[in-house]
């Protein structure tokens, strides 16, 4: 099998080819699957647990007599964990909560004017549903990235779905990851499906206020319908197909540069790499690192169909360059250049930004400790990778004497009057006149 991405100069495509170039597969914005995903989600509201257990035998090919992982499932997912494996799951973890801990905030409290306090607290989101992919690659990192913030915000309800394998089972280290996070209930439940159950509530599944977590693009068009109904739940953010950016220069190491692209692209078909590169000749070795190591690779056949979405930009210099990573907004930017911190304060649009020969975008996935559930298809340009803020909301307080009543109170009946709000301003007149007569008295 060989494969080639496309090579093109930047300087010499027109406004029209640029755009073609960092487009990315359009798998969201088909308009059947945000039809299927609603039909779904529609027939969870109606028929609750019955249609889970026949869209998993339907969809995933597995027939269930539970959907929730009991106590004799997660004895026997961690009995086959190797230590290899329960111990990277807790490097994994430490990592992570070391990472995040590091971003719970503190209360603040502001006298604004005399008389004046405001104050601004966080609270826990409620109930929280988190979600897990497990098709052709079960992601118990993932499990790690949603459950350890969420823990950390304090998030009295705490719920996992992921999909259940033919036989039955949720993925070993999936529920090994996420009971060692602190989650007590896991549901063999997948796609949008499982964000309709999570939304709305069955008779075996919770309802939550929130949803989190990557998917594909049934998983993302789902949350973003129970987002829209006030009824449904929220979400983190647009998460959908895996993304790589990775900018180069002629120093870098042809191989990693190719691994780095071939490790975004093998998370699926409609996933994106794209390298932009301002040497020639690096760019052909990274071809020909490609082909070296694509024969060897398990997930060839999907690696191969996610690079024809892909594509080697040659650049003049890396300001150009630059400027095609805040135009295309990446989830993931990797820097394989000469002195990559130089860049950083250039770096506007990007979900994760990975450094250096040294720091494989492999690592933040895993156990470096950043969040690894990020915005993808642009939406870099407006929302962040996830954080413990996320899990939380802010709620605002304020007091004031009669002092600062006194103060503040004409300033309120004239804003007050110009917005020709009458009983804002008559609100402060009538508690002035009671201050007033009390002082007479």
């Amino acid at each position: 099998m060989t494969i080639e991405l496309k090579t093109l100069r930047w300087a010499e495509l027109d406004a029209a080819a640029r755009e073609a170039a960092l487009t990315r597969p359009a798998v969201t914005a088909n308009p059947q699957i945000a039809a299927r995903a609603s039909e779904l989600i529609a027939r969870v509201r109606a028929e609750g647990d019955r249609a889970l257990f026949s869209l998993a035998e339907e969809l995933d090919g597995a027939t269930l007599t539970a959907l929730e992982v009991g106590a004799e499932e997660a004895a026997r997912a961690r009995a086959e964990l190797g230590p290899a494996a329960l111990k990277a799951i807790e490097t994994a973890i430490a990592n992570v909560r070391c990472f995040h801990a590091a971003q719970l905030s503190q209360p603040v409290r502001v006298e604004t004017a005399p008389g004046v306090v405001c104050e601004r607290q966080s609270r826990p989101v409620p109930a929280v549903g988190l979600y897990v992919p497990a098709g052709s690659a079960p992601l118990p990192s993932t499990a790690i990235m949603l459950a350890v913030p969420a823990d950390l915000a304090g998030c009295p309800v705490r719920i996992l779905c992921t999909p259940p394998r033919p036989d039955g089972r949720a993925d070993p280290a999936v529920v090994v990851a996420a009971q060692a996070c602190g989650i007590e209930r896991i549901f063999k439940v997948g796609g949008a499906q499982a964000v309709a159950a999570m939304a709305y509530g069955t008779e075996s599944v919770p309802k939550v206020d929130k949803i989190f977590g990557p998917g594909n693009a049934w998983v993302t068009a789902a949350k973003t319908a129970v987002a829209a109904d006030p009824a449904g739940a929220g979400l983190d953010m647009p998460a959908g197909p895996s993304e790589v950016m990775v900018v180069a220069d002629s120093e870098a190491d042809p191989e990693f540069v190719a691994l780095d692209l071939m490790s975004q692209a093998e998370h699926g078909a409609d996933s994106q790499a794209i390298l932009i590169c301002t040497d020639a000749q690096l760019a052909k070795a990274v071809q020909g690192a490609i082909a070296a190591a694509l024969p060897d690779m398990p997930r060839r056949e999907i690696i191969a169909a996610s690079l024809e979405h892909g594509s080697i930009l040659l650049t003049q210099d890396l300001d150009e360059a630059l400027e095609i990573v805040n135009c295309y907004a990446p989830e993931h930017l990797i820097f394989q250049v000469n002195n990559p911190r130089q860049y950083i304060d250039s770096v506007i649009n990007a979900g994760s930004v990975f450094l250096g020969p040294w720091t494989p975008e492999s690592v933040g996935d895993y156990c470096s400790g950043t969040n690894h559930v990020l915005p993808t298809y642009g939406y870099a340009r407006s929302y962040s990778g996830l954080s413990v803020a996320d899990f939380q909301k802010q709620i605002t307080f304020q007091e004031v004497s009669d002092d600062g009543l006194r103060g503040l109170g004409d300033t309120v009946t004239t804003l007050a009057g110009l917005e020709g709000l009458e009983a804002h301003a008559e609100a402060v007149r009538v508690r002035l006149r009671r201050q007033g007569e009390r002082g007479a008295a």
